[in-house]
């Protein structure tokens, strides 16, 4: 055997060795890739829907778990996280003083109201995946079928209202309703989504009628502030006057009553007398006349009544005099 023959056989030696070496590295790196792959992890606000060639094959809950490499797939849903979607404006970026941006949105904004009014309506609707298998196969790109379901939702019910019901007092029903029906569209569509939330951000009139529409609610709101003042002034005069009214009435039916009262007193008196007065009329007579004098004497003051053939009343007046001067000089 010749030098050239050894040395090749010893190469191919070398070769056959090293090819074997790294099949074997490939090997152990192909196993330990695929056991790598066969473990994941869900986080606590998601589940995994796991597909085999394109099939669902089980959710599985948060933590670790396991699927068979190349064979199956997982998609990770967040079913706890509340989300959102804006209409009329983006949030270009969010903190303690956040931004807005109303590009593309204002297409989306602009109705037509039930009065043949146009509004610039703004809302954001909230959601919650409740169904991760109807959310990920059941309708294609269920973002934009949402997006689309809250648009003409929105577009029914302003329809269906006037431009002032929809500025001022008709809002909350607006959020409320708008609620309900997405949430029945979404439920008929399989959607699998929850709708938490439906507020109302803005709502005015379009910028090129803005200047003229807030005229107009000036002028109404002037409108019901004197009507306002008017109804406070009615309702302080007329029930003043009213229980004017009512207090003279008590006071004059109370003044007839007194006086009824009084005469009725009067006439049973003079009905009691009269009886006693014809049981023995001289009696009677002469007790009336002695009451009658006692009550008349005290108010005639000092009186000196004389018979008319009597002497002079002299001697009296200057015995009341001395009387009169004795009671001074004892005070």
């Amino acid at each position: 055997m010749t030098s050239n023959q050894f040395d090749l056989k010893s190469s191919n030696g070398v070769l056959e060795k090293l090819l074997k070496n790294i099949r074997s590295v490939a090997l152990m790196l192909f196993v330990a890739i695929m056991a790598w792959s066969a473990f994941f992890t869900i986080d606590p606000e998601e589940v995994g829907v796991i597909v085999r060639f394109g099939k669902y094959i089980r959710t599985v809950e948060p933590g670790l778990n396991y699927k068979i490499p190349l064979v199956e797939s997982v998609y990770k849903v967040a079913v706890e996280r509340q989300q959102k979607m804006e209409f009329g404006f983006r949030t270009t970026s969010a903190g303690v003083k956040s931004s807005y941006s109303r590009k593309g949105g204002i297409e989306e904004s602009l109705m037509l109201t039930g009065d043949l009014n146009l509004a610039d309506v703004e809302w954001v609707v909230q959601y919650r995946i409740d169904n991760p298998y109807n959310y990920l196969f059941k309708v294609r790109n269920p973002e934009v079928t949402l997006r689309d379901i809250s648009e003409s939702a929105m577009r029914q019910i302003v329809g269906d209202r006037t431009v002032n019901e929809v500025l001022t007092i008709g809002r909350a029903e607006i959020s409320s309703r708008l609620q309900e029906l997405m949430q029945q569209v979404c439920r008929e569509y399989s959607v699998g989504v929850k709708i938490e939330q439906v507020v109302l951000q803005d709502v005015n009139p379009p910028e090129q009628v803005k200047a003229a529409f807030n005229a107009v609610n000036e002028a109404q709101q002037e409108k019901e502030t004197l009507i306002n003042q008017a109804k406070a002034e009615y309702n302080k005069v007329i029930p003043k006057a009213a229980g004017q009214a009512k207090e003279t009435i008590q006071m004059a039916e109370g003044y007839a009553t007194e006086r009824v009262n009084n005469a009725q007193g009067d006439v049973a008196r003079f009905n009691a007398l009269y009886k006693e007065y014809v049981k023995a009329p001289e009696v009677t007579r002469r007790r009336i006349y002695l009451e009658t004098m006692e009550e008349v004497m005290p108010r005639l003051g000092q009186k000196i009544i004389t018979d008319q053939n009597g002497n002079s009343v002299l001697p009296l007046l200057q015995m009341q005099l001395s009387q009169q001067k004795t009671t001074n000089n004892g005070q």
